[in-house]
């Protein structure tokens, strides 16, 4: 009878272990946090002195959150408007401590300008992906690293901006991201400046498929003086991949025309 009862246990727990595989990814238990921001950093040129360049202070803003991920958008890289030998991107993960991934969207007074992406990870694999836009209006595009997080787990982690001009163009762009990552094997996060409001199309689009960490009337996140919409947002999915711990808008007035956001999802 014992060998019996042993026999019946360990095909059980045969059972249960294939039943858990088929069902797929395994994810952690929600013990551990990650530490997102998205910062929209106008070049490096705070509003209130539009003929300066102050890496350091985007670096501090930075530095105070003590992000594991940083998406960044409106970065130059050897342009003359920011100087042709100041990579800002690199400049940034150099203050930071953090590894960093750049490519332009678009070129830009002899230089590049577009998204960044800073990381506390070693980076893996990275990718760019531009989107779709049309006559007059200017590339956009998102980039991508794929990170192992602690407790082994990986994750995908995007910086993108999307069209200002048209909210038509936005929303195409909201489509395109949405079909880039439909099929996509482990957690995505995608974090920036989407140039449109909770209860845009764009938006609305990206929440049918994606976790944000923020719902309803999030905090706004510009003008930095009287702000009074939020146009940045940090995305995620799958929903039962991470659970949202912390959502924030940073009261920071000086570095930059948008306020960064911060959020920590537990994993």
């Amino acid at each position: 009878m014992k060998l019996q009862y042993k026999n019946t246990t360990i095909f059980l727990v045969g059972i249960f272990a294939f039943a858990l595989m088929m069902s797929g990814p395994i994810y952690g238990q929600k013990g551990r946090e990650l530490k997102v921001m998205a910062y929209n950093i106008h070049h490096a040129n705070p509003p209130s002195k539009p003929d300066l360049i102050d890496i350091e202070a985007i670096a501090k803003v930075i530095n105070s959150s003590q992000p594991d991920l940083v998406a960044l958008q409106e970065v130059d890289v050897n342009t003359e408007r920011s100087g042709v030998h100041l990579n800002q991107a690199k400049e940034l993960a150099r203050l930071t401590g953090m590894n960093y991934y750049f490519e332009p969207s678009m070129p830009y007074q002899g230089g590049g300008y577009g998204n960044a992406i800073l990381t506390k990870f070693p980076i893996e694999k990275q990718f760019f992906h531009q989107l779709p836009t049309k006559e007059n209006s200017e590339p956009r595009a998102v980039l991508i690293v794929q990170v192992t997080l602690p407790g082994n787990q990986k994750v995908k982690f995007a910086s993108t901006h999307l069209d200002f001009k048209s909210d038509a163009i936005t929303t195409l762009q909201a489509e395109d991201i949405v079909s880039y990552f439909n099929k996509e094997k482990i957690p995505v996060i995608i974090a920036g400046d989407f140039n449109a409001i909770s209860k845009a199309d764009a938006i609305q689009l990206m929440d049918k498929d994606f976790e944000r960490t923020c719902h309803g009337d999030c905090p706004p996140t510009i003008p930095v003086i009287k702000p009074n919409k939020a146009i940045d947002f940090v995305f995620f999915k799958p929903q039962k991949a991470f659970a949202v711990k912390h959502h924030e808008v940073i009261a920071e007035r000086y570095a930059s025309d948008h306020l960064p956001v911060f959020a920590i999802l537990a994993y």
